[in-house]
C-alpha cells in the first residue's frame, strides 16, 4: 500500500501561483506514472498532468504552457507548479500513482482544494 500525501494548495487570486507537492511513501517510487487530478464541483474527475517514470510529461490541454509537473525520485515527491492561475482551475487536487508492478497499482491522495479568485 503506497500512502500520499498532497499539500501546498489554498486560496489565490487569479493570475497567482500555486505549487502542490505530494509525498509518497514507496521506496519504488521511482517506478510509479504519477499524475495530478482535479475536480471541480459538479464535474468529473480529469487528469491535469502526468509524468512517467521515464520523466515523459503530458498535460491537459487547458493547462498546457501554465502548469509543469515535476519530480524528484530522491525525495519520493511529484510537484505541480501552477502559474496564470484563473478562476475555472479552482477544483479539488489529487495525487495519483499507477505501476504495472506485482499487479496493477493505483492508488490516491486525499485531495488538495485549490480556490481560484477572480
Amino acid at each position: 500500500q503506497v500512502q500520499l500525501v498532497e499539500s501546498g494548495g489554498g486560496l489565490v487570486q487569479a493570475g497567482g501561483s500555486l505549487r502542490l507537492s505530494c509525498a509518497a511513501s514507496t521506496s519504488i517510487f521511482s517506478i510509479f506514472t504519477m499524475g495530478w487530478y482535479r475536480q471541480a464541483p459538479g464535474k468529473q474527475r480529469e487528469l491535469v498532468a502526468s509524468i512517467t517514470s521515464g520523466g515523459s510529461t503530458n498535460y491537459a490541454a487547458s493547462v498546457k504552457g501554465r502548469f509543469t509537473i515535476s519530480r524528484d525520485n530522491a525525495k519520493n515527491t511529484v510537484y505541480l507548479q501552477m502559474n496564470s492561475l484563473k478562476a475555472e482551475d479552482t477544483a479539488v487536487y489529487y495525487c495519483n500513482a499507477k505501476a504495472a508492478y506485482k499487479g496493477v497499482q493505483n492508488f490516491w491522495g486525499q485531495g488538495t482544494q485549490v480556490t481560484v479568485s477572480s
